[in-house]
Order: structure tokens, then sequence, then C-alpha cells
């Protein structure tokens, strides 16, 4: 399955797979019991994305009650990976060939940096992260990261039947969806299902 970047995502099915996690379990993906929010960021340590991570930590419970299960892909190798996401509650997946990215339509461009509406999160992600480090609550990125600092950001809410139920392409390094959004469609995905399952089959 390649997903064009224009193609209608509610209508793409994701094909069963298991992928393995930077701590070395493996997980299903579409996961036969819950949602699963795939979300795609940048590198090991990239400040913006580890503003963003702190957000759905925070409430990661909340997403858990909700039956959404986070996956979060980084194209950085697994080693460069696993000292920046080893206190993150929720699968951390290392794909430094970029094949998911490829698959699912993510892409790289220099609009990830240069456009101005990411400029003032950039600062703010850097400041506090920075402060992060100093705490010795987060690491510094390497100052060559793998796969270079132009990625743009994917997020993706897969069903248990794997079709892709919505899907957002960031247009800037810090364009996806908060935990509010993801929210609200968790629960039309749910108010959908349950809508479906009372609805008789027209086929019978």
């Amino acid at each position: 399955m390649r997903m064009a970047r224009s193609t209608a995502q509610h209508r793409t099915t994701v094909e069963r797979r298991e992928l393995t996690v930077v701590s070395g379990d493996r997980i299903a993906v579409p996961d036969p019991d819950r949602l699963i929010h795939l979300q795609f960021r940048r590198f090991a340590g990239c400040p913006v994305c580890n503003l963003h991570l702190r957000s759905v930590v925070l409430r990661h419970r909340e997403i858990e009650a909700a039956g959404v299960r986070e996956v979060v892909v980084f194209h950085s190798p697994a080693g460069e990976l696993a000292p920046h996401v080893a206190d993150l509650p929720f699968a951390v997946v290392a794909d430094p060939d970029r094949r998911l990215y490829e698959e699912f339509g993510v892409e790289r461009s220099p609009r990830a940096l240069l456009d101005p509406r990411v400029w003032g999160t950039i600062l703010w992600a850097v400041v506090s992260g920075a402060w992060n480090v100093a705490r010795g609550r987060e690491r510094l990125p390497s100052r060559s990261p793998h796969g270079g600092r132009l990625g743009l950001p994917g997020d993706f809410l897969v069903a248990p039947d794997g079709r892709v139920l919505a899907a957002k392409y960031g247009e800037h390094a810090y364009d996806q969806w908060s935990v509010d959004e993801l929210l609200e469609l968790a629960a039309r995905a749910d108010a959908r299902a349950r809508t479906e399952r009372r609805t008789p089959d027209s086929r019978i």
C-alpha cells in the first residue's frame, strides 16, 4: 500500500504487519482490539517532536481510556533513538530507511522549518528543550541527525480492521493533531462503530 497525499485516506486500508519497537518488542498494526494513532515524527531528540510528545505523555491515560494506542515512528536508527525515548509510555518505532514514511506518503520538505507558522514553536521548543536537558530530563540531538532535519509530520487513525479513519499530513514541523483533536476523532470513530453494530446488514 502506497498512500498518495491526495488520496481520500478513509478509503484506504493498512495491511496487517508486525513492527519492532525500540525496546525490542513487536506490536501488531492494525491492533485487533483498539484504534491506533500512528504518528510520524522526525529525528531522535528533535526539540519540536519532544514538545509535542510531552503533551501526549501528559494525557496518555486519557488517550488509552478512549481506546487508542499510540505508535510513534521516527526516521532514526534504533540505537540513536533509544536514549531519547526510554521513558515514553508508548511504542516507538525506528524507520531509518523511511519505508513506512514512503508507504504512508509522509514526505520531507524545506518548509518543515521555513514556514513562518513554525518559527515561534521552534524557538520555544529549543528553549524548553535546553531547560530539560540541563535538568537531565532530555538529551541533546545529534548535530547531524540521520535522515536530516526537513521531515514533515504525519498522523493516521487506524481502525482494528485496518481502515484509515482519518489522516493528516503536516505542512510544517509542528503541524499535527493535538490531543484534543485526536480524542474527538476517536469519539467519532466509536460513535460510527456503535451505529454500524446497531444497523442490520442489508445483505441478510
